[in-house]
């Protein structure tokens, strides 16, 4: 059998995140209940800056992370541009975000990306214990309290994605 013609498609959409990524991300601002997150191993690029959405984030002592974006000729992502100097403080966001060079599980405590530190065969079950913890409360007013911690942020936030959206998209056209 013959295949059928593949239709032609917008490339920068479908590589700018178009709508799968924005999706995701929105989905991660957003997010109504408490996100908890754990580390083990590496987080590179979007394994990194994703948890800049975490209300939470607990990490292996063996972890390690890193943004590569500069060394790969790329801008940041995730609304990293952001979230990261909020979070983390203007000078270690930019030596994050420009350097590409690998952060410890130690340096991103100290720098506040990482909450709680464990060893690597207790990350699971620390993680667990304080997400049952969490679960105990009504829902309704852990909702409530992430709604309000997040609302000053969220217009934003908002205007990071469009800004680094732009600037992949520039990106991208410079391989076209």
């Amino acid at each position: 059998a013959l295949a059928e013609p593949r239709e032609e498609r917008d490339v920068t959409e479908e590589t700018t995140g178009g709508s799968g990524f924005d999706q995701l991300l929105d989905t991660l601002a957003d997010f109504p209940k408490p996100l908890l997150m754990a580390v083990n191993g590496y987080a590179v690029g979007f394994g990194m800056t994703m948890l800049a959405f975490a209300d939470v984030v607990f990490m292996s002592t063996e972890a390690s992370l890193r943004c590569p974006f500069t060394e790969l000729g790329a801008p940041t992502e995730a609304g990293s541009s952001y979230l990261f100097p909020k979070l983390l403080g203007r000078q270690q966001a930019a030596w994050t975000l420009l350097s590409s060079e690998w952060i410890t599980a130690e340096q991103a405590q100290a720098m506040g990306l990482a909450w709680l530190l464990c060893e690597p065969d207790d990350l699971l079950a620390v993680t667990l214990d304080h997400a049952q913890r969490l679960a105990r409360q009504p829902v309704e007013a852990l909702s409530q309290v992430k709604r309000l911690l997040n609302a000053p942020e969220r217009a934003e936030l908002a205007a990071a994605f469009e800004r680094e959206r732009d600037a992949l998209a520039v990106f991208v056209a410079g391989f076209g």
